[in-house]
């Protein structure tokens, strides 16, 4: 249950960052032509594609995300499409990400769309007032990364990010400690994040529709008109929020590889040929560190502009491309459950550990782990003397190819 804030406890400075559009804001800027028209971020060619992403003019027109794609271009007949790209906004992100660092060590990105808490409490005297430091991020931003982002600053997360759905796409905005609970009364609910729409349904039935309405209701009387809403509907529309700004963890991934495919596939093979080649990658620079790792992640991107990702632990840490696959493997078999194919393809290797060989109990298999040991050893220096491309086994997405053009002549010279 959330509680007003002691009034000895130090007031807290939350900046909410918030570049509106993000995904037309990032291709904006990889392509400067993009500007000069309404834009429309959705796959290409897909049968259902729906919108990814929208610019402000094709809002204004009715353009809303997850509407498809033919709908969209019927409400908006001169925008431009372009297909979305998660790994430059995930860069964008990151570059976000570093140019904030600076200034505080709690930062929280909600998602890969351009939002993020930076928790400036206490840093007044290093930095000077939060103010000021929320208007020297976006002009940073702003002239090194072309990105023109929202700031807004509340003494919680939940004000903060009201603030900047009212003067988006562009502007700032400071709720001063204690207005809290004015400045959000005669804001309606849809502005607020979280609440249900079945509350938003039961509260617009009583004409309630503004949050100093339901402000001033208890929770016996909002139990009777909704039910059993959420226990922080009340806090929220009085501008209580107690929850902390989550930073990142602090431990970045070891090693981070990816694999766009030339043509976007759905072909397990194929998908499985791509990933050993990033396996064997990511083993060999594993052990040319001395690491293991404790985790392994995959991520696919889709055609559609859909992300799916999945994480799993090694036990025992794992540095060997035989065991680093078979983990990832598995973990493409779980992830790969839409029929939609895939862009690209991303592999995580984190949570290091100083690589450590555990030895066998019985003869036969420590003969074996032996054996593999020499073959890695081997098959590393041959690739650092002369490069990755030199070797590569049967498995791998380049054999796979390579067979199929084979097969593809063979059945021509025998059809000739």
């Amino acid at each position: 249950m959330c509680t007003y804030s002691s009034p000895n406890t130090l007031p807290r400075a939350i900046v909410h960052l918030n570049v509106a559009d993000f995904a037309v804001a990032v291709e904006r800027v990889v392509d400067s032509r993009l500007r000069r028209r309404p834009l429309i971020v959705a796959p290409q060619g897909a049968g259902r594609a729906a919108v990814y992403d929208m610019s402000e003019e094709a809002y204004g027109q009715g353009v809303r995300k997850g509407m498809l794609l033919n709908q969209a271009l019927r409400r908006c007949r001169d925008a431009a499409v372009t297909p979305p790209h998660p790994e430059r906004y995930e860069q964008a992100m990151a570059d976000l990400f570093r140019r904030v660092r600076p200034y505080s060590p709690r930062i929280e990105i909600t998602d890969h769309q351009g939002h993020l808490f930076v928790d400036l409490s206490g840093t007044s005297r290093l930095f000077g007032p939060p103010q000021d430091v929320a208007a020297r991020l976006r002009k940073s931003i702003r002239n090194d990364l072309s990105l023109d982002p929202i700031w807004t600053l509340a003494a919680n997360k939940l004000v903060a990010k009201v603030a900047s759905r009212l003067v988006k796409p562009v502007g700032e905005y400071i709720v001063r400690p204690g207005e809290e609970a004015a400045f959000l009364a005669p804001l309606p609910l849809h502005l607020f994040p979280g609440i249900e729409n079945t509350a938003h349904q039961r509260l617009a039935e009583f004409n309630l529709i503004r949050a100093g309405q339901v402000a001033t209701l208890s929770p016996a009387q909002l139990e009777i008109l909704c039910g059993r809403p959420s226990p922080d509907l009340l806090c929220a529309v009085r501008g209580i929020d107690p929850s902390p700004v989550r930073p990142l963890e602090q431990e970045p991934p070891v090693i981070r590889l990816d694999h766009n495919f030339a043509e976007d596939s759905n072909n397990p093979a194929l998908l499985a040929g791509a990933l050993y080649r990033l396996v064997e990658q990511a083993g060999t620079r594993l052990r040319k560190q001395g690491l293991a790792v404790r985790r392994i992640g995959l991520i696919l991107d889709y055609s559609d502009g859909k992300r799916t990702e999945r994480k799993a632990a090694l036990r025992p840490p794992a540095a060997d491309d035989r065991r680093l696959f078979q983990a990832a493997q598995v973990l493409l078999d779980r992830i790969l459950t839409r029929r939609v194919r895939v862009r690209r393809l991303g592999l995580i290797c984190d949570r290091p550990a100083p690589a450590q060989t555990q030895l066998e109990l019985f003869d036969q298999p420590r003969a074996e782990s032996r054996k593999q040991a020499r073959l890695l050893t081997a098959l590393d220096r041959i690739r650092e003397r002369y490069g990755e491309g030199v070797l590569w086994l049967g498995r791998t997405e380049r054999h796979i190819e390579v067979t199929k053009v084979v097969e593809h002549a063979c059945s021509a010279v025998n059809y000739n």
